[in-house]
């Protein structure tokens, strides 16, 4: 298991270096795979997939790929529109094919296009930033990186559960090392790339909080739907769900982070 895991880890890292390193259309049609392939993985864990591609589901689909094309025609014009749009579609099949299905399925298909497409998408946009190719691997020290020395430290020296009924091998010595490490990797990046080593080190303080949040809350969702992995696509790691839960609340706080300490000086 630990050889598989590592084999579809680096293959994951090679890819994730190659697309992001390209950005442009081939970043975009990345993420928007890599979005439609997360969203029929909570659709079959919320209930909004349940046999065969019906309406409901296309809509969340189709929702998904308007919302990419207006990234590439501008986000900050057409973004929202996008959004909002995308839930008109959804109540357009609900009311439309009443009494099919329920006001919850119709939620949830709308919560995992925000969800997984537009928070994912920010990965995208942190690229198009100003000096992007160097900001962008901010989101993954703060996720990845985190997570890692979350591990390290919860196993040497975790004592005390963070979330026990949740998570019960997650400790708060684990935690606190997770950001002490990804703000550790940020001021080091920034000093190799000759950045603001302090702005860089509390962007990742900061995007290290919040990704444990994406990760607990993925959890949870699992838990109450009663599965253990999100799917089976990344041998040893489980779906893509399971391997971007902390990347989806990470990539907007960098966003908006490096917009306000960085990009505004």
């Amino acid at each position: 298991m630990f050889k598989t895991r590592l084999l579809s880890g680096i293959v994951l890292v090679i890819i994730a270096l190659l697309t992001i390193m390209s950005g442009g259309y081939v970043l975009l049609l990345t993420l928007l795979c890599v979005s439609l392939i997360g969203m029929r993985e909570l659709y079959n864990a919320m209930g909004v997939h349940k046999s065969g591609m019906d309406l409901l589901e296309l809509a969340g689909y189709l929702g998904a790929v308007l919302y990419y094309g207006t990234v590439f025609l501008g986000f900050e014009k057409y973004g929202m529109m996008a959004v909002i749009l995308s839930l008109v579609l959804l109540m357009f099949v609900y009311v439309f094919t009443y009494p099919k299905y329920q006001a919850e399925q119709v939620m949830s298909a709308f919560f995992g296009l925000v969800y997984v497409a537009v928070m994912l998408s920010f990965i995208l946009l942190t690229r198009n930033l100003e000096n992007g190719h160097l900001l962008v691997w901010l989101i993954f020290f703060c996720s990845w990186g985190c997570d890692t020395c979350a591990y390290c430290v919860g196993v040497l020296i975790g004592k005390h559960k963070m979330a026990p009924v949740l998570s019960p091998k997650k400790s708060i010595e684990g935690a606190v090392g997770g950001v002490a490490g990804a703000a550790g990797l940020g001021a080091a990046y920034a000093a190799i790339i000759h950045a603001p080593v302090v702005e860089y080190a509390v962007i990742c303080a900061v995007g290290a909080l919040i990704s444990m949040v994406g990760d607990l809350a993925a959890s949870a969702i699992k838990r109450n739907r009663g599965i253990k992995d999100y799917g089976k696509l990344i041998p040893g790691h489980g779906g893509i769900m399971d391997r971007f839960d902390s990347v989806l609340f990470t990539a907007p706080i960098i966003y908006y982070l490096a917009i306000l300490l960085i990009q505004f000086e």
